[in-house]
């Protein structure tokens, strides 16, 4: 059985939020404060409540529900790779990623990305079991990929502190839906009329909202502002 909130169901997805992670880390804290949060906030979230999986392979009504879902969050902890439940899990939304109608937000709860990677670490550790496995190839490149996606890494963002994390998560997360709704063709409304008032005004004149706008709803994570504005 799965856990879903009751809201609002986009265009074209039946969630917004998708939630992979690894049962027996995060289940009861973490994920559990995470999954409260964006459903308050009124964003429609799959999270799969079985404790323990029946069988090797992921079901066809997890991939479903993948399939369905705008965002993905993938929260890496110190055994989700020892999981290949998770880690065909992530495969599939590594390839859905790949597609303009999805993004995939890894979080790196007590792993660093550079450990997700490399499976180095605690990371290497849990998926030690599964090097001979026909399947640990195909596994190894979703990690790398996941780990080179823009996300969120614990430690370094609020000292560690699990609630404030959350909240500039579900906080960017409904900015990412707020530009989904408010798109057309994959611009903002009357965006590229605004966008040509830089030239006269300088970035200053476009104020807080416009600001808003253009980077934190498009660019939430600060590096590709960096890069857009050579700084």
């Amino acid at each position: 059985m799965a856990s879903t909130s009751a809201s609002s169901i986009q265009k074209s997805f039946k969630y917004d939020v998708f939630l992979s992670f690894r049962g027996e880390d995060t289940r009861k804290n973490f994920v559990d404060h995470l999954y409260h949060a964006l459903t308050q906030k009124g964003i429609y979230t799959y999270r799969d409540d079985e404790e323990i999986k029946k069988g090797e392979k992921i079901s066809g009504e997890l991939i479903r529900s993948i399939e369905d879902s705008k965002f993905y969050i993938i929260v890496f902890s110190k055994n989700y790779a020892s999981s290949s439940w998770c880690l065909d899990e992530l495969v599939k939304i590594m390839e859905c990623q790949k597609t303009n109608e999805h993004t995939a937000f890894p979080v790196f709860y007590d792993v660093e990305p550079t450990e997700v990677r490399k499976q180095s670490g605690a990371v290497e550790k849990a998926f030690e079991k599964h090097k001979e496995e026909e399947s640990a190839e195909k596994w190894r490149k979703a990690l790398r990929e996941a780990a080179d996606l823009a996300g969120w890494e614990l430690k370094n963002i609020f000292d560690g502190h699990e609630a404030k994390l959350i909240t500039k998560m579900v906080e960017e997360i409904s900015l990412e839906l707020r530009f989904t709704d408010s798109s057309v063709d994959g611009k903002l409304v009357g965006m590229e009329t605004r966008v040509k008032d830089v030239g006269y005004g300088g970035w200053e004149g476009l104020g807080r909202q416009l600001w808003q706008e253009l980077f934190l709803i498009k660019y939430p994570f600060g590096s590709k502002v960096q890069a857009l504005l050579g700084m």
